[in-house]
């Protein structure tokens, strides 16, 4: 009878004891396939951008084909109406005649719906920000309510609320091939004057290279900087006055290229 007792109590416990392992389990799947479902990968540079449709203030977008052989910015917001944003749109907006002239077209997407968006663009273009006075936003704030486009770019992480997509920044150039990649956190405005620089540095690096050697841009590099070259243009240079017209090499692993006026 003792016997039965405890064989009886061991069964139990043992049931016990699966129970608890069986719903810890549950719960860490659960947990991991949740992290999972959010962990979406960023496409990289050098791959192609990912193609999408979706509405937006300026009509259906076929993304990135509607913008044809230009190079192209696309910025993601997490929400309409947050104050940040609200400063990086008007900023852009404000910068859109010098994206122009660089051949450079924008298009903004949230996880906001697009009635939300022409919303939000009424009231930014009724703002005069800083007495810079009022500006039109020709460039579209697309929809992406469903989250399709923030999945194929990555920008829905498993730390950051999972509706709404991090603050990222692909530029993209005419081939439609990724050249660069920011992401930035919500609290901190991003910096239109890098993403001037940075077009300007990838447009110039991308007309001055030839097949042979790469034109590059070096630290803190604006228009009308020196380059510097991948490769030297005369390898057996030993005395300066080898050293090809418009180039000059103060160590011998840094050749750089005279910027043309």
């Amino acid at each position: 009878m003792v016997v039965m007792k405890k064989s009886l109590l061991l069964l139990l416990l043992a049931l016990s004891l699966t129970q608890l392992w069986s719903q810890s389990v549950s719960k860490s799947s659960a947990k991991a396939k949740s992290v999972e479902d959010r962990n979406f990968r960023i496409p990289l540079i050098g791959e192609t951008a990912p193609s999408f449709t979706a509405e937006s203030t300026n009509g259906t977008i076929n993304f990135p084909s509607d913008f044809g052989n230009k190079w192209k910015i696309l910025f993601s917001h997490p929400q309409d109406f947050t104050p940040v944003c609200s400063t990086e749109i008007l900023e852009l907006a404000y910068l859109q005649d010098e994206f122009d002239k660089l051949g450079v077209k924008l298009a903004v997407i949230s996880t906001d719906p697009v009635d939300m968006h022409n919303q939000w663009k009424k009231a930014l273009e009724s703002l005069n920000l800083n007495n810079r006075g009022t500006v039109k936003i020709n460039f579209p704030l697309i929809g992406d309510d469903n989250i399709a486009i923030a999945r194929q770019y990555g920008m829905i992480h498993p730390e950051s609320n999972s509706t709404r997509s991090v603050r990222g920044v692909f530029i993209i150039d005419p081939d439609n091939v990724i050249q660069a990649i920011y992401f930035y956190p919500m609290n901190v405005g991003r910096s239109t004057d890098e993403l001037v620089r940075t077009i300007t540095a990838l447009q110039t690096s991308a007309s001055q290279s030839s097949a042979g050697s790469h034109v590059l841009a070096p630290v803190n590099w604006n228009s009308g900087k020196d380059l510097l070259v991948s490769i030297p243009p005369n390898t057996n240079a030993t005395k300066s006055a080898e050293v090809p017209a418009g180039f000059y090499s103060p160590v011998w692993f840094l050749w750089f290229k005279k910027a043309t006026q």
